[in-house]
């Protein structure tokens, strides 16, 4: 669901959400923002979302941008550094089907006013370090006869899943 409230969240019980969001999509200069701020309504939904259900937050961009503000709602995030258009890969990872693996080509900071920030300068402060990132195992295996194995290490059981996802953000 697009934008959804509050009252929708809690009324429909939900164990986990996925909310993704990002920046409005750009070529070169175009895409020159002095804030890297992700684009409205992602915050908003963030806070609706993140702040009534435990949430994963997958970050559509091509560069790191402000989130430091909503860390403390977020279960955890994901940096889907321009994905393409059709997202399965990211599916693949969230839903267990492949592993995550990943680190940061650069370093993401805590608010604009670091930057420029590299490593080895005296002020480097990052929110998440260059090099950060993680590498987990796949949650599910496929068959040859098209069934699912499930592998003893699950990272989380998604009773009731809410996806929010606005196409209009990430195309």
């Amino acid at each position: 669901m697009e934008n959804p409230n509050t009252d929708y969240i809690k009324s429909n019980n939900f164990s986990y959400a996925i909310v993704v969001v990002g920046e409005h999509p750009y070529t070169e200069m175009f895409g020159d923002s002095s804030n890297l701020t992700m684009a409205d309504p992602g915050p908003n939904i963030i806070r609706t979302v993140c702040g009534n259900v435990k949430c994963v937050v997958v970050i559509i961009s091509g560069r790191p941008v402000v989130v430091e503000p909503y860390l403390a709602m977020i279960d955890a995030l994901v940096a889907a550094w321009l994905p393409g258009t059709e997202g399965q890969g990211v599916a693949d990872v969230l839903f267990g089907d492949h592993e995550f693996s990943g680190k940061l080509s650069r370093t993401w900071f805590r608010s604009v006013d670091q930057l420029p920030m590299n490593v080895g300068d005296p002020h480097y402060d990052p929110l998440f370090p260059y090099g950060f990132g993680l590498t987990t195992k796949a949650v599910v295996e496929r068959s040859t006869s098209g069934g699912m194995v499930k592998r003893p290490f699950v990272l989380g059981v998604l009773v009731s899943l809410f996806i929010s996802l606005s196409l209009s953000q990430i195309l």
